[in-house]
């Protein structure tokens, strides 16, 4: 808590790229891994890469940089950064400083998984793994073992904020980010030299234009969304500890340069291995999310013989490191939260966010055994399904709209572009006050109205 006389002492980056590699490390995460490679084979391929560099490049470069300069104008995280423009507004921070709050307890869970998977292909071996299921579904809906890696993955997570934003969240990309390429390179390439990968990587790379449709675009539009951490009030937070000197636009357009890279490397890894593994694209395409990575997956690596166990471990070690970043990004946007909000100095802040998100976390995690009778979304659902849908496919849209009309049409984009112009020419701003104010709010729409209807079984892309 704020002690009578002595300031708040807010964190900083130690330059551009620090914070370019921090929301980089933030935009990699889980998404990237099991979702995109699913996509991109259940839609034509290099048909969906195009269509996700497109609107990487336009509607989600336009969003990142928003926030960014929304979050460095002002000095604050989301309720801060909105507040400071009048009470009536905060309204909208409060919305987007809830998805971070709402994310990271569950994320944490799966970030649990990732770990166990980790872990056992050392204890365990490749073989235990490759069942079919059985392996997974006993792990989460185990009373002991799945809080148990939970509560490990959070230990890290939370070992890293402790040491601040310089001294942890920086060191600690700076070191999983790079990490994390070598190791999907090096996949990738081992992944390609085997019998019958070739024509899986041409699966994937080949546009097939004969797949081009509304459902892909809504399936590109949602996965960028998602993945580059919009909406959420991390950027916003981001932003704020950024120095006036560099540039918004160069650090923004390398942010959606690197999602792009480790999703395409994502593919290229997945892919080609699973299409030699199930003999054709369409089988690849039946499998996302959840499934795909500890279900399908293992069963892939198991038939690489000598080589399973070294694979298997590397690619959740991969994974782990993706999942480690994002959920690093979310707990600091949360401790920000609370510290610029009630004013506390960042100790008790963190403690506290500590506290919530621990406690939100064995609740959710309940959701697979002892709360088990709980299916809030239909049969089959749990709690982090409900979470999951409640966060990205709800609030996120509503705060992006939101966030689109209030500087779109209330402080207007002048604001924003003179922030921008402070350390950018920013030749495009015409551009991107067109996305702003029209394009973006009727993607974003769309976006909502897309997810929601497909949760409840109306539509399936």
């Amino acid at each position: 808590m704020a002690i009578e006389g002595m300031p708040i002492v807010r964190s900083s980056w130690s330059g551009k790229w620090a914070f370019i590699l921090a929301a980089a490390a933030s935009a990699v995460g889980l998404g990237n891994m099991w979702r995109f490679p699913y996509l991109a084979a259940k839609y034509g391929g290099g048909t969906f890469l195009i269509t996700y560099l497109v609107l990487v490049f336009t509607f989600g470069v336009s969003l990142l940089l928003l926030e960014t300069a929304l979050g460095r104008k002002t000095g604050q995280s989301a309720v801060g950064a909105f507040k400071q423009f009048g009470k009536k507004y905060a309204f909208i921070g409060i919305l987007a400083s809830a998805v971070p709050f709402i994310i990271t307890p569950y994320y944490c869970i799966i970030g649990g998984w990732v770990t166990k998977y980790a872990a056992a292909y050392v204890i365990n071996g490749p073989t235990a793994l490759a069942d079919g299921g059985d392996f997974f579904s006993g792990f989460i809906t185990s009373n002991t073992e799945s809080f148990l890696w939970m509560l490990v993955f959070m230990a890290i997570v939370f070992l890293i904020v402790s040491l601040g934003v310089k001294g942890g969240i920086e060191k600690a990309n700076l070191f999983m980010m790079p990490a994390l390429i070598v190791m999907a390179v090096g996949i990738a390439i081992y992944t390609l030299t085997m019998p019958g990968a070739i024509d899986g990587a041409l699966y994937y790379l080949v546009p097939d234009f004969s797949k081009f449709s509304p459902e892909l675009v809504i399936g590109a539009l949602g996965q960028m969304f998602y993945s580059l951490s919009l909406a959420m009030g991390i950027m916003i937070t981001y932003g704020s500890y950024l120095d006036k000197k560099s540039s918004l636009t160069s650090s923004v357009a390398r942010i959606g340069g690197f999602d792009i890279g480790v999703s395409f490397l994502a593919g290229l890894m997945i892919v080609p291995a699973a299409f030699v593994a199930m003999g054709s694209g369409e089988a690849v395409a039946a499998n996302s999310g959840p499934s795909l990575m500890f279900i399908t997956l293992p069963g892939v690596f198991a038939d690489m013989g000598n080589a399973a166990a070294i694979v298997g471990f590397l690619f959740f070690l991969l994974v782990l490191f993706a999942a480690l970043t994002s959920a690093i990004s979310l707990t600091e946007t949360c401790v920000s939260i609370v510290q610029d909000g009630m004013g506390w100095q960042r100790r008790p802040a963190f403690l506290l966010v500590i506290g919530v998100i621990t406690v939100a976390g064995i609740f959710v995690n309940l959701g697979y055994n002892g709360l088990s009778f709980i299916e809030p979304l239909g049969a089959g659902s749990s709690l982090l399904d409900f979470f999951d849908f409640l966060s990205n496919s709800v609030i996120m849209p509503i705060v992006a709209l939101l966030t689109c009309v209030f500087v779109g049409w209330v402080i207007k984009p002048k604001a924003i572009i003179d922030e921008v112009r402070i350390s950018s020419r920013f030749r495009l701003a015409g551009a991107w006050t067109v996305i702003i104010k029209y394009v973006a709010p009727v993607l974003v729409v769309v976006i909502l109205v897309a997810y929601v209807a497909q949760t409840f079984g109306l539509v399936s892309f």
